[in-house]
């Protein structure tokens, strides 16, 4: 029976079904497509033979939703949805947003914040000692003692806050169904201990192997502690050398064993192969449906993992630096399922992951050792044991590419320009350029001053500005006119108002004029937010420089946007600040005029109103950076 999975009585009724074996609460609306972490959880569960009634964006200010289909007989899944619901919910200015892309119409207001803590306290107040399993984004990145943007404070696990049982982190296909066979014999759930992927709480008299971290409380008062605990948990992440690590709340233990181990390419295929609707509940369409569908409708998820080590980004927490792929005939099956959809257009809209250019572990090494611990694949630069390879992804996309029904196949996940750089063979840069390009070529170098890029975990040494120059010089050559869109980030930790200042220059040189930008957003789980909090570099422990008031970044985001009049004073200021009057004035390398009658160091007095130098060649013919809503998304 194809169908979507029951979501009232009726449909369970209407499969023969008296309650679920599992209850799985999301805080997006239901939609069945491998893209949305509900549906892969959901579908393999059925696969290995359970029953799941999906709850979707259920109403948390009573029990009756979380009622609806009954009593599971099993247990509760909880998830926020494919976003922390606080990043969902909130900009990086901490202003809420308009629109929820993962609810009914675009509306928000569909979920709590917190919504994992707020579903599980509506769940025992519904069904009492029942097991609850949390797991999603939010539960992983937030499964020690974190640091929250929010209330600007270290909170405890969300293990310990939501009162769940288990929680699952990463991806969690393997964890959900050995948790569910050890629950089907009848184990009860808190003595469920030895699974991979997996946290727990346990008595202070625990005892086990492991790595103990510095307390809740130590943590949440001592910043070089924080730091330290936040760089072991990120030393520790690989399935094949990671340890298990314990942290001490108040009387209690929270107990992370080691890393499950990544699924292998069949594995993987299988997953992908699941009997998905690939499209929302149609009891959506009333209110024009989720207008999350249509970024990933005509896309393809081909890879998992990443080891591209950008310190603002949790995937490296969340799904590890072991890089997994699909197979070629798995892709070009779903591609067939998409050419036949009924709105399908010509346009594959992407063929990627995390990083859409990763297909295979970075060395040999990392299958048999794991992941190095004290040295990144990328970072500062490549290293020597790298295998920088495009044949496989390559030879996809020219499969891809050459299928019927097909007018182009686009590449529009992140791309590493460093790892581009680091293959000595241009045939595939030559192809990107020549058939996988809309005009626009999104990287993200997001920074250029050498100070910045350290910190963020970023190629430095000009890397950028040479795949910037090869990336047009092959353009030209096949006599096209694509340009690159560059993805930015103001007030990073490490930044400076100088910092700011010598990327405006780079902006002014390039005649790059950027209409939006990202101003940096300390999300749950990354190595950039413990130096938001603590001020200090984890791996090196030496202090770092933090914008943390409004106004300090609010200038240095006028820096990157020093076109627009309505920054002119943030800019004028921060120059002073920065001792580069020399920019304010009239001449081609200002960045801004003075204030009306204002003389300025490069002479004469300014007679009409403010507004930004014209006739500066504008290379990006749009937006650029249309952001994700945090750095747990996949931007490279």
């Amino acid at each position: 029976m194809r169908d979507f999975l029951p979501t009232t009585k009726e449909e369970l009724v209407q499969r023969g079904w008296n309650t679920p074996d599992f209850l799985y609460i999301t805080g997006d609306a239901y939609v069945d497509h491998p893209s949305f972490g509900h549906a892969i959880i959901s579908r393999v569960l059925e696969a290995n033979g359970y029953s799941v009634g999906i709850v979707a964006q259920p109403d948390w200010r009573s029990t009756d939703d979380f009622k609806r289909l009954g009593k599971p007989r099993l247990g509760v899944l909880v998830t926020s949805g494919n976003i922390d619901s606080m990043v969902n919910h909130y900009t990086a200015a901490k202003k809420p947003r308009s629109e929820d892309l993962y609810s009914p119409g675009g509306e928000a207001g569909h979920r709590p914040d917190r919504a994992v803590i707020v579903y599980c306290n509506r769940i025992r107040e519904a069904f009492g000692d029942i097991p609850i399993i949390i797991g999603g984004i939010e539960a992983s990145l937030r499964r020690f003692a974190h640091y929250d943007y929010w209330d600007n404070k270290v909170r405890r696990s969300v293990l310990l806050d939501s009162r769940a049982d288990l929680l699952i982190y990463g991806m969690g296909e393997k964890q959900i169904v050995q948790i569910a066979d050890a629950l089907e014999k009848g184990i009860p759930v808190k003595k469920i201990r030895h699974i991979d992927g997996t946290c727990f709480i346990a008595d202070k008299d625990y005892n086990a192997d492991g790595i103990v971290l510095d307390s809740f409380e130590t943590v949440s008062t001592d910043k070089p502690a924080y730091a330290k605990a936040c760089r072991i948990q990120y030393e520790e992440q690989d399935p094949i050398r990671g340890k298990r690590l314990i942290q001490p709340h108040h009387d209690k233990l929270l107990v992370q064993n080691p890393p499950m181990l990544p699924l292998n390419t069949k594995e993987l295929d299988a997953v992908y192969a699941l009997p998905y609707m690939r499209t929302y509940h149609p009891s959506y369409e009333e209110k024009g449906g989720i207008p999350a569908i249509a970024e990933v409708k005509f896309s393809i998820t081909s890879c998992r993992g990443c080891y591209g080590a950008c310190n603002f980004c949790a995937l490296t927490f969340h799904q590890g630096r072991i890089v997994q792929s699909r197979s070629h005939e798995s892709i070009l099956a779903e591609a067939q399922k998409i050419i036949w959809e009924p709105d399908f257009k010509g346009y594959i809209h992407d063929v990627g992951g995390p990083t859409a250019d990763f297909r295979k572990p970075a060395c040999q090494k990392q299958l048999k050792s794991g992941a190095c611990k004290n040295r990144q694949c990328l970072f500062p630069t490549p290293c020597k044991n790298l295998e920088a390879d495009h044949s496989d992804y390559l030879a996809l996309l020219r499969k891809l590419r050459s299928l019927d029904r097909v007018k182009k196949v686009f590449v529009r996940s992140g791309l590493r320009y460093d790892y581009i750089m680091a293959d000595k063979d241009d045939t595939f840069f030559t192809e990107l350029c020549e058939h996988h390009v809309s005009g626009q070529l999104k990287v993200a170098p997001e920074h250029v001053s050498e100070n910045v890029l350290m910190h963020m975990g970023k190629p430095g040494g000009g890397v950028y500005k040479r795949f910037s120059d090869k990336y047009y010089k092959i353009n030209e050559k096949l006599g096209k006119k694509q340009y690159l869109v560059p993805y930015l980030m103001s007030s990073h930790p490490g930044s400076t108002l100088k910092d700011a200042v010598t990327l405006s220059l780079f902006l002014r040189d390039n005649g790059l004029n950027p209409q939006q930008v990202q101003d940096f957003y300390p999300t749950p789980g990354t190595i950039s937010t413990a130096m938001f909090y603590t001020g200090i570099d984890p791996y090196t422990g030496k202090s770092i420089y933090v914008a943390k008031t409004p106004e300090e970044k609010a200038m240095q985001r006028a820096l990157l946007q020093y076109k627009n009049p309505a920054n002119h004073n943030l800019v004028r200021k921060a120059l002073r600040m920065c001792g580069r009057e020399d920019l304010i004035g009239f001449t081609k390398n200002c960045l801004v005029r003075p204030e009306p009658g204002r003389q300025t160091t490069t002479g004469g007095k300014q007679n009409g109103n403010s507004h930004g130098r014209k006739g500066t060649f504008q290379k990006n013919k749009g937006k650029s950076g249309g952001r994700s809503r945090e750095a747990q998304g996949k931007r490279r």
